[in-house]
Formats: C-alpha cells, sequence, structure tokens
C-alpha cells in the first residue's frame, strides 16, 4: 500500500462514522496531511449539514498549514449549491494545493466537474485511488445514482443441509438457525438499511419483530408485500414503533413483476436501501427478476431433515467468513 493508499484507506474508515447519518448523502471521509501526519478528519453529518470536506478543513487547529497540505477523500468533491455551498470552492478559498480522490461522483450534478473546477484553478488532482475499496463503500450511493433503484440485499440463514425453515411450526415464533454473534451482526446491517422487507406469511408464521434489538442502530421501516392487507394488528411487526408499509393489490399487481414494481414503489417513498429477509417465495421472486446486488447467508452447522428449501444462487462470486461456529458467505451480482 502506497502512502495516497494509505490515507484513502484511512478516510474509507473515517466514513463509516456516517453510515447511516448520512443518508441518502454519501457517507464520505476526508483527512488532511500536513508533511506525512494527519492534522484535520471530517465525514459527513446528518443529512441537510455539512460535508466531510468542510468538517475536516473546520478540524485543522491552524489554518495557515492548508496551503502546504493535501486533502484525501473518498469522493469528487461537489461543484453545485445543494443543501450547503460546494466543498470545491472551500478548498479553493483555503487554497489547499493536492487533492487526492477515492472515485469520481457519477451524479450529474458533480460527475468531473469538481475535479475540473480544482484543476482549472491550479490544484494538483490524483483520482481512482483504491477506487474498488472506495466503490465497495458507497455501493448504496453508486446504485442509486448509477441504477435509479434502491441497493439490494437478500439476506437469510440456512442448516446445514440447505433450510431456512422446517416443516411445521407448533407456534408463530422464530426458530433461531444462526448463533447470537451472526444476529448481532444481521442487527447491525439492519441499523445500516432504510427498510427490511418481508412477505406475509413470514409474519404470520414467524411473529418476527425485524427490529435491531441485539444492537444500538435505528430500527428500519418493515415493508410487507400483503396482497389482501389483512394482517392482524396484534403482530409484533405493528408494536415496535417502527413504520410499516403494506404492499397490497392496490399498490402493485400481484400478477406482473412483483419485484420491480415494490422497487419503485420504494423509491417513491425515498427509500435508498433495503434488506429482504424472506420467506422462500419472497426472496426467490427477487431473484428470478434478478433484482439484487448482494446475498449474504448464514450458514449454520445445525440440521433440519426436512423443511423449506434455500434459495438457489448462482452467482459466482463471492466472499466468506466464519462466525464462531456460522459461515457468513457474501455474494455479488456483479
Amino acid at each position: 500500500m502506497n502512502i495516497h493508499e494509505k490515507y484513502i484507506n484511512r478516510c474509507i474508515q473515517i466514513a463509516k462514522n456516517a453510515i447511516p447519518l448520512a443518508y441518502p448523502n454519501p457517507a464520505v471521509g476526508c483527512c488532511i496531511v500536513h508533511k506525512n501526519s494527519i492534522i484535520g478528519e471530517g465525514y459527513t453529518s446528518a443529512y441537510g449539514g455539512n460535508h466531510a470536506e468542510v468538517n475536516a478543513i473546520s478540524s485543522v487547529r491552524n489554518k495557515d498549514l492548508l496551503t502546504e497540505c493535501s486533502l484525501y477523500v473518498t469522493l469528487e468533491p461537489c461543484s453545485h449549491f445543494g443543501k450547503t455551498p460546494p466543498c470545491s470552492d472551500l478548498i479553493l478559498k483555503h487554497k489547499i494545493p493536492r487533492v487526492i480522490i477515492g472515485i469520481k461522483d457519477p451524479n450529474p450534478k458533480v460527475s468531473g466537474k469538481g475535479i475540473k473546477k480544482l484543476k482549472e484553478n491550479g490544484v494538483h488532482v490524483e483520482f481512482n485511488i483504491l477506487a474498488e475499496a472506495c466503490e465497495n463503500h458507497h455501493k448504496i450511493f453508486l446504485t442509486n445514482i448509477t441504477k435509479k433503484r434502491p441497493f439490494i440485499i437478500l439476506k437469510w440463514a440456512e442448516t446445514s443441509d440447505g433450510y431456512i425453515a422446517p416443516e411445521k411450526k407448533n407456534i408463530s415464533k422464530p426458530l433461531w438457525i444462526s448463533n447470537e454473534h451472526s444476529r448481532q451482526l444481521s442487527h447491525k446491517l439492519r441499523s445500516e438499511f432504510d427498510c427490511i422487507l418481508v412477505g406475509s406469511k413470514t409474519i404470520i408464521d414467524d411473529n418476527p419483530r425485524l427490529n435491531t434489538r441485539d444492537w444500538p442502530g435505528k430500527s428500519p421501516k418493515i415493508v410487507v408485500l400483503n396482497r389482501k392487507n389483512n394482517l392482524n394488528k396484534k403482530l409484533n411487526v405493528f408494536k415496535t414503533g417502527s413504520e410499516v408499509l403494506i404492499i397490497d393489490e392496490k399498490t402493485i399487481d400481484y400478477n406482473k413483476n412483483i419485484a420491480e414494481q415494490t422497487l419503485e414503489y420504494l423509491k417513491s417513498k425515498d427509500i435508498y436501501s433495503v434488506i429482504v429477509e424472506g420467506g422462500a417465495q419472497t426472496l426467490n421472486t427477487f431473484l428470478k427478476e434478478n433484482l439484487w446486488d448482494e446475498i449474504k447467508v448464514f450458514k449454520s452447522q445445525k440440521k433440519l431433515v426436512s423443511g423449506t428449501n434455500a434459495p438457489i444462487i448462482q452467482s459466482i462470486n463471492f466472499s466468506e467468513k466464519k462466525i464462531v461456529n456460522d459461515r457468513l458467505i457474501t455474494y455479488c451480482n456483479n
């Protein structure tokens, strides 16, 4: 890892503090380096607040040093007026001579304009530094801009013999397949997304809460595919305090592409990221329409012998990590 990659990597680390605080803005990280020492850091404030570059510059005690500094940032500085003034103008105001950027911003309002403005005013600019890592960090924002839809994760836990639910259950409560560490990680993931989407059968069979009780973060909205809008309001999802959106036959046409229509509806509700958590029919609907960006499978050592089969995944692009005695397998759709 060279010196530029070292500091962009630090920017990515800083940027994680802005998740999900910054959404729907990108969670950007920025650091300011003077003679191989970081003298300022910042990340994107809550939506409508300061961008990362503003916070990083503000954190520098001796502003006179900025004329000798390099500014590192995960995403191209903006050059337009939105809820805040352009970051590129602030960089020029403080006469920062070097700007090192992870990736260009694909937003048409920016898209190279920030880089152009800096270069035209004598700033030395480099970009595409740790580009893959920056793209992975900004994946929700990039998907929203380039694919014009929410970022989608399909998630489930399955047994070692390939089942996600038992054949029969005597009571309406979830059967925990994964271990407590996997569940905590799952709740952390929920806290970073706008909504959880499930089918009505999952709500009736499991009576889940679908919140972040095992992680100190905000619980997402709950979206339920319920054709007849006939769920009992005494079910747990209506007791958690989370907003519940019902997608019934008045919202979409259940005889056509359900996943595609659902995403259009979610987009109209300013939902930028969604975790589809089940059940099997709902997961397979999104797989069939090829509307997913990542799949996260918590593979347990438990066995069921019989039950509901886990969805079949065609992707060969995957990574794996161990969570005590579980395995988390992440598939990417690219």
